[in-house]
């Protein structure tokens, strides 16, 4: 197991092997990944240092490596939790399901929780085959898990690989995760997706939010999303909103900002 200080100064080599066009950034990103095998696993944790055996390391959760390992490279796909991570089209240049997976890049792979499946259940990385993720601690697989069900490539990872179309033609009736993308971007510009909201399934609720957005994009309203409202989905802004609960038991405010990055709790009362 390497310490802290020997992950760090790989990473001081590794960023002057990617400057030099040596090796491309996902394996220097997928190496850092596998330098930290063994350190421990802690909710919540996003790198902070640990001693473990009498070593000085890091310990993380998995969305906390995940991010870590990318942001020493400075790509940032800073979320809440790994849920928020997927939900938010902005961080990834494609997406998809596990099938169309592209083998030479670096992606973030993750799977659905079985008692939720609105939730994402863990993330870890991917590269040509192989797997490094921190679930009871940091570990490495020479060969992909059938666990994993989607791979996401983080903006700033190889864009001059060719990655798999990320957005085919939808229609009522149509299943899967490209739904669910569809939805959730409806939904964060202001569509009603109603009771169901982002299911994974093209729907009589989603067909008429397709069909309100292209109302006022201008487009055709058909209901299908194919090309050009993914387009103009794309040239718009998510509409994002700050949300204040009042009267919160301390614990409770407490759990709430260590569960969503940027949260921060006032005493009521209490001049600031």
């Amino acid at each position: 197991m390497k310490s802290a200080a020997e992950v760090d100064e790989l990473i001081v080599r590794l960023k002057a092997q990617v400057a030099e066009g040596t090796i491309t950034l996902s394996e220097a990103v997928f190496q850092t990944g596998k330098a930290c095998v063994g350190w421990p696993y802690t909710f919540g944790a996003e790198g902070r240092k640990v001693t473990k055996d009498g070593i000085t390391v890091r310990t993380f959760d998995c969305q906390g490596f995940t991010e870590w390992c990318l942001e020493q490279f400075g790509i940032d796909i800073h979320a809440a939790g790994c849920t928020s991570q997927w939900n938010n089209d902005a961080l990834w240049r494609a997406k998809g399901e596990i099938g169309s997976i592209p083998e030479d890049i670096l992606v973030c792979l993750f799977y659905r929780s079985e008692e939720n499946p609105q939730k994402m259940a863990h993330t870890g990385f991917g590269y040509k085959g192989q797997t490094v993720e921190c679930s009871s601690g940091v570990q490495y697989f020479s060969k992909r898990k059938s666990k994993w069900k989607y791979w996401a490539v983080p903006v700033g990872i190889g864009g001059d690989i060719p990655v798999p179309d990320k957005k085919p033609t939808l229609r009522r009736g149509d299943k899967g995760v490209y739904v669910t993308l569809l939805q959730t971007q409806l939904i964060n510009r202001g569509y009603d997706l109603g009771k169901w909201g982002a299911d994974g399934s093209y729907g009589a609720a989603t067909e008429a939010a397709v069909r309100a957005f292209q109302r006022d994009a201008g487009l055709t309203e058909d209901g299908i999303c194919g090309p050009k409202t993914w387009a103009a989905i794309d040239d718009t802004t998510a509409r994002l909103f700050t949300v204040t609960i009042p009267h919160l038991a301390e614990p409770v405010a407490d759990k709430l900002c260590g569960e969503y990055a940027g949260a921060t709790k006032t005493e009521e009362g209490v001049s600031r």
